[in-house]
């Protein structure tokens, strides 16, 4: 299950208010509003929805050890 969570600080957001910004930096309103209103199709929806089910449940700090791989350090 590495890959997927690597994929969340590595991706970036395509479009939007937040483009640019990874997808692990998303704030929680805006993962919300896309699981209220639908997430878009593909790996980026799929990515998002996994994002947003870390955030409900207050475990964005088990993405802290990927991003220090990503980094390099």
């Amino acid at each position: 299950m590495t890959e997927p969570l690597q994929l969340l600080v590595t991706t970036v957001m395509p479009y939007g208010k937040y483009k640019g910004r990874a997808i692990a930096d998303l704030p929680g309103a805006y993962l919300e509003w896309f699981a209220r209103t639908g997430f878009p199709p593909g790996q980026l929806g799929r990515l998002l929805a996994l994002m947003h089910e870390i955030d409900h449940n207050g475990l964005r700090h088990l993405l802290a050890p990927l991003r220090t791989r990503s980094s390099g350090t």
